[in-house]
């Protein structure tokens, strides 16, 4: 079977891990601050702070930012549940944007939309996604953000390795939070690099930093200078006690593993190479899709962006070709393809619908509507793309 995607791990990535086992730390080890510094310089950043998954690290950023149930967070409605659950978690109203039908990407006509039907006082934070490894324009984000005074969270889960071309001309990557305040990965063995499970957080702030390692722990802190009950932190003499440390607020933990990090450390030593061959397997889907269009094709492209590709999304007129959606999958899955539908539109999740009622987000229901993933992960060759066009086109008849 060819899953929609799939990790590649190899031997070096194998004894990076029985490494760890064998040494003296499991958890909160050197392996930990390794791999967040690697991050860190990989994606032009201050700072990385490595967690438990891209879920925890969307939770963190929100924290991070004290949003709360004064607050509303602009999300994109085409987009993992993470995104808009992790401001519910911290009690903030979910204002859902909609999106480009072409890229699923938030439009700036559907996030100003979507800011009209938020009270201006009460947007505290917008979280673009990067859907699919595009990314969309965060000059244009930030910009709308600051006119509401409100903060960017990238949700970068899809786009490690993305970058784009600054109206500047600067290169940056994402994760560099060029224009934004946090920016979120996730390490889930389908994305660019695999961690088993992880994730991590991104930022310019030293401030969001130390509050981000605080809050990963149960939020423990163990700075002296955070301390606040004097009597207890110090000896007679002013000398912190060695074992002493505070909660000033509760926290979790969401920290990441030596185990995570030293195969996150050895995956991403291999992220170019990654990169690579998602590029080239993807040009490779576009050339040999062309004779089937207009009733299959890729995605439209994003200018100024040079996308990671974490999966691989056509469009395809299910009525053109005379197969449904459900029925085209279960055929290609007869043929040892999986294929996968990214996503459903958040507004139409039962439980933002009871919240929220009936939203008409057009663009988002059209992406949905024709979007289908095809396999795309480093492990595979030009031969199975040719397997995949070649069945896909058998089953339309063309």
């Amino acid at each position: 079977m060819l899953p929609y995607g799939k990790h590649l791990i190899d031997d070096e990535d194998v004894a990076a891990v029985i490494d760890v086992l064998r040494g003296d730390w499991l958890t909160t080890g050197p392996k930990v601050r390794a791999f967040e510094e690697a991050l860190a310089r990989r994606v032009g950043a201050r700072y990385a702070v490595s967690c438990s998954s891209g879920t925890a690290a969307l939770h963190l950023s929100a924290l991070a930012l004290r949003l709360d149930s004064e607050a509303s967070v602009v999300v994109p409605a085409v987009t993992f549940l993470a995104t808009a659950n992790a401001a519910r978690y911290v009690g903030a109203e979910v204002v859902f944007a909609d999106v480009e039908p072409e890229t699923g990407l938030m439009s700036l006509f559907g996030l100003e939309q979507a800011l009209q039907h938020a009270s201006r006082s009460s947007v505290r934070a917008i979280m673009p996604v990067h859907l699919n490894g595009q990314c969309l324009s965060t000059e244009d984000v930030r910009r709308v953000a600051d006119g509401y005074g409100a903060r960017v969270i990238e949700d970068a889960c899809h786009a490690l390795g993305t970058t784009y071309r600054a109206t500047t001309g600067e290169v940056a990557a994402i994760g560099s939070c060029h224009d934004s305040d946090l920016a979120v990965f996730s390490f889930h063995p389908v994305k660019a690099i695999a961690m088993g499970e992880g994730g991590a957080v991104t930022t310019n702030d030293e401030g969001l930093y130390r509050r981000l390692l605080t809050l990963r722990n149960h939020g423990i802190t163990r700075e002296t200078a955070e301390f606040e009950n004097g009597d207890l932190a110090f000896d007679v003499h002013g000398n912190p006690n060695p074992w002493y440390y505070e909660m000033a607020e509760p926290g979790y933990n969401y920290r990441a593993s030596d185990i995570n990090c030293a195969l996150g450390l050895s995956q991403l030593a291999k992220l170019d190479r990654y990169l690579e061959k998602r590029r080239h397997l993807t040009g490779y889907y576009d050339a040999l899709l062309k004779p089937l269009a207009p009733a299959v094709r890729p995605i439209a492209r994003m200018p100024n962006c040079n996308p990671a590709w974490h999966l691989y999304v056509v469009l395809i007129d299910f009525d053109a070709i005379g197969i449904s959606r459900g029925e085209l999958m279960r055929r290609l899955s007869s043929h040892g393809i999986g294929t996968q539908v990214h996503y459903l539109p958040l507004h139409l999740q039962p439980y933002y619908r009871r919240r929220y009622g009936r939203i008409e987000l057009p663009g988002a229901e059209t992406y949905y509507r024709r979007a289908l993933s095809l396999p795309l992960f480093p492990g595979m060759e030009a031969a199975d793309v040719d397997y995949v066009v070649d069945t896909l086109r058998s089953l339309m008849g063309a």
